[in-house]
This record gives structure tokens, C-alpha cells and sequence, in this order.
């Protein structure tokens, strides 16, 4: 009888550990990016992606940037408010604790009702959506090099920006996607459209290559806990708390113009590679997924839904101003940011009112933003900061007032320290390729239309030229 008991306990543990969870029940489209586990197993073939059906320990590899894979739910994944933390569902990759995978999540509800993903797709908008380095609709081109063995893909982006996905003595089966296995494919070369972010990379310095964990709103990005893979995470806490993994709540959802839509329950899901990276020696970025479980509703579980976050800066930068970048969030939906408290680790460095950074010497810093009042709403960022804003003056002057910001920038550009001048944008190949005549100090300068890359910009004539660098994203 005592043994009859415990085996019924035993069983009800199991089915209340399960109850109200749901699986990916079938997978629409894998379309992967060059990689190296492409057309390698588990990670990389078709079979791949059904490993993903039923469970959350599966292996499928997305390749390099744009690699993607849709998948279904049987039944309609509701956006619950009264889910822990608001979370909807769960997705785990196989990041390791300094090393994230980050990769962009889409849902779409099947409104008309036909079991296929061809209605709407709304992008679930992560911490890094709003920062000014990332790219909507960002387009690479990938172009098969032939052969049999590993050799690397070249690529190019709508940008003119062009690189390669990097073979390595690891893997060596063919990374561009073979016809036999992705017919859908083109065996010349293909384009993959995403959003792109630039994440927190360091691989200059191995053998501790890093790809920092995004605040939140990514999959591959989380390492999974000890607790049961049923029972949410917070994702506005750094900490693994309970199944770990990457947490979502449809409620992030954005149309195309980023405006936030209400969806009562949705069906499918896209996960895509929102990073173009090379990893060093642990190969390129490619988002990795094991399984996907719809959270169900459950008491008891609470926390803090707030979170500061702040735009990772390059692990170098020049002395100068730099426009920081910081956002206040509840529940994954920014708000109006409170007044910050800034706190840095050289005398020779200060943030004013308008979050702008001014620096005056060189080596490493750290900044950390607190909210007012609020000492648990705080980030950090750190970098380290080197001589070589001012890059020279032919006719000797100072130079200590001249100042170009924001940097790195992506729209517009401000200079100051001078009354007027004309200014000459060069390119690192000498190439002119932008003038602004009687310039006036602190005015607007547009340079959304440059590729992103590094200039120098000639400041005034003759023997009064002046010289600074700008970084555009």
C-alpha cells in the first residue's frame, strides 16, 4: 500500500510539473545562413529542425546573420497578463555564461485560420531594438564558393559593407547550404533580410572571447537553469532564477513602424540570427535553438518588472563626446526616463542633464546610470578609452575645445570648439566624399546616407587645418 501511494505522488508531481504547457508541434520553414554546422549533424540539417517538435532539448543551428526557422504551436499561445512576469513562452538556446547567440523573435496569430504562417509577423521588440546602432531591414547576400570541403562563404550587405564567413579546421563539410538538402535554396546565392543588432563582442583578446547577454528580448541569449523548464525566468533580472532560458511576452510586439500592437494569442513564431560576427576561434555568431514551451499560468511567482538598460560602448573609443544611449523599461515597453544619477571611475570623465559623455583622458572607465532615488534601477557599462579624437593640426594649435558628437553616431553629427569653417569628410581610402561649407558650430550634420565605416573630417583650410575622426554605425 505504502508503495502504491508513493507511486501515485510520484505521478501527480509529474503531471502538475507538465500541466497547461504545450510544445512546438510542427516546424514550416528552416531556412538557415552559411555556417559551421550547416549540413552537419545534429545541428544543421533538415532533421535538424524536427528535433525541435515535443521538447526543449533539441539541437538546430541558424547559421550566421538572417538563418531562420518557423515553427507552430497546435494551440494558440494567449497573451496572458497573469503569466508570471507577463511571460507567454520560453525559448532555450545553448548559450554559455560569456557567450550569447542573440537571436530575434517574430509572432504571428493565424488569422485566417488556414494553418500556415502567411498573415502578419510582428517583431517581439528586445532591449536593443531602440538603440541607434541597430538596423531595420538590414539585407545580406550570401554567394556559394563551390566545393566539397569547408571553404569560406563571401557575403555582402545593401549597405556595400562585405566580408566572409570564416571556415575553420573543425568543421570541415561545406557551410553554404547544399541543394540536397535546402532545394529552396539557390545554389549561386541567396538573401537574408533581418534586423540587425550590434551587441557587446570581444574576440581581440582571446582565449576568453566574449558576446555579452543582451538585457532581455533574445533568443540564444540566457543559459537555462536547474529548475523546471515549465516555470518562467524574470526577464528584467540578470540572475537564472528558474528554468532560465529566454523568456518572452507577446505583449513586446511591434508593427513595422515600431509602434506597439496588442495581440490577444498568437500562433507562429520566427527566430532569426540578428548578429554578424565573427566569434574568433569559437567560429561565426549563429543563433542556436533547443525547444520552445508555452508558459502556463501559475500563482506564487513575483518580482521586479523594471530595468535600466544602457547602449554597450566599443570596447576602445576616442577621447571626445559621445551621445550615451539609455532606456527605462516596464514590462519590456520603455518609458519616460527619471532623472539619472551617473557615477564614473575617472575624475576626467562626466555625463551632463542631456546623458552626453565627455572625456579628457585616456584609460579604461566605467560608467553606471542610477535612478534617482531608486538605487536598485541602476546599469554598467564599461571601455577603455584611448588618445586619438584630435588626430592632428597643421597649424600646431590647441585643440582642447574642439568636439564631435555624438561618436560613434548614425543620423547626425554636432561640432564644436570653433566659430566657422569648411569641413571635408574623407573616407580611409582618401576618397572625398562629403562637403559643408560655412559650417557653424553646433549645427546639424545629416549623415544618415554615409556607409557605416570610419572618416576623417578636414576642419578649415590651409595652414589652419584641423583634423577629427568620426565613427559612423
Amino acid at each position: 500500500m505504502l508503495a502504491r501511494t508513493i507511486f501515485t505522488y510520484i505521478l501527480l508531481i509529474l503531471s502538475c510539473v507538465g500541466a497547461g504547457a504545450q510544445y512546438i508541434t510542427g516546424v514550416m520553414e528552416y531556412r538557415p545562413a552559411p555556417g559551421q554546422f550547416i549540413n552537419s549533424m545534429p545541428w544543421g540539417c533538415p532533421v535538424s529542425a524536427r528535433s525541435l517538435v515535443s521538447g526543449v532539448n533539441g539541437t538546430l543551428s541558424l547559421g550566421a546573420f538572417g538563418g531562420y526557422v518557423i515553427f507552430r504551436f497546435e494551440t494558440a499561445v494567449e497573451n496572458d497578463s497573469d503569466n508570471p512576469f507577463g511571460i507567454d513562452f520560453t525559448i532555450f538556446g545553448n548559450p554559455m555564461t560569456d557567450w550569447s547567440e542573440p537571436g530575434m523573435v517574430w509572432v504571428m496569430e493565424d488569422k485566417n485560420e488556414n494553418g500556415l504562417p502567411d498573415d502578419t509577423w510582428f517583431e517581439l521588440a528586445g532591449s536593443d531594438y531602440y538603440f541607434s546602432s541597430t538596423l531595420k531591414d538590414y539585407r545580406v547576400t550570401y554567394t556559394n564558393p563551390g566545393g566539397v570541403e569547408a571553404s569560406d562563404v563571401p557575403w555582402e550587405d545593401h549597405l556595400g559593407n562585405s566580408g566572409k564567413i570564416r571556415a575553420n579546421s573543425a568543421h570541415t563539410q561545406p557551410y553554404y547550404p547544399l541543394t540536397d538538402s535546402f532545394p529552396a535554396i539557390s545554389a549561386d546565392g541567396y538573401t537574408l533580410t533581418g534586423t540587425l543588432i550590434q551587441g557587446a563582442i570581444d574576440v581581440e583578446h582571446p582565449p576568453g572571447n566574449k558576446s555579452l547577454r543582451r538585457a532581455f528580448g533574445y533568443a540564444d541569449n540566457q543559459i537555462r537553469g536547474s529548475g523546471s523548464h515549465t516555470v518562467p525566468d524574470n526577464p528584467y533580472t540578470a540572475e537564472v532564477e528558474n528554468s532560465g532560458g529566454d523568456a518572452f511576452d507577446i505583449s513586446w510586439a511591434v508593427d513595422r513602424e515600431g509602434n506597439f500592437v496588442d495581440l490577444d494569442r498568437i500562433h507562429f513564431v520566427k527566430v532569426q540570427n540578428g548578429i554578424l560576427h565573427e566569434g574568433g576561434w569559437l567560429g561565426e555568431l549563429s543563433t542556436e535553438i533547443t525547444g520552445v514551451v508555452d508558459v502556463a499560468a501559475g500563482p506564487g511567482l513575483s518580482g521586479n518588472l523594471d530595468l535600466l538598460v544602457i547602449q554597450d560602448l566599443p570596447l576602445e573609443i576616442d577621447t571626445g563626446t559621445i551621445q550615451m544611449e539609455l532606456f527605462l523599461f516596464h514590462m519590456g515597453r520603455p518609458v519616460s526616463l527619471p532623472p539619472i544619477q551617473w557615477i564614473v571611475s575617472e575624475e576626467w570623465a562626466a555625463v551632463d542633464e542631456n546623458q552626453v559623455l565627455s572625456l579628457s583622458g585616456s584609460g579604461p572607465l566605467t560608467l553606471s546610470a542610477f535612478v534617482t532615488g531608486v538605487p536598485s534601477l541602476y546599469a554598467s557599462v564599461s571601455t577603455l578609452v584611448t588618445p586619438g579624437l584630435l588626430v592632428f593640426s597643421t597649424a600646431g594649435e590647441s585643440l582642447s575645445r574642439l568636439s564631435l558628437y555624438p561618436n560613434p553616431a548614425r543620423e547626425i553629427i554636432h561640432i564644436t570648439g570653433m566659430k566657422e569653417a569648411n569641413l571635408i569628410f574623407y573616407d580611409l581610402s582618401g576618397k572625398m566624399v562629403r562637403q559643408v561649407q560655412n559650417y557653424l558650430a553646433g549645427g546639424d550634420i545629416h549623415i544618415h546616407d554615409l556607409s557605416p565605416g570610419v572618416y576623417l573630417i578636414q576642419i578649415g583650410e590651409g595652414s589652419a587645418i584641423r583634423w577629427l575622426k568620426l565613427l559612423k554605425q
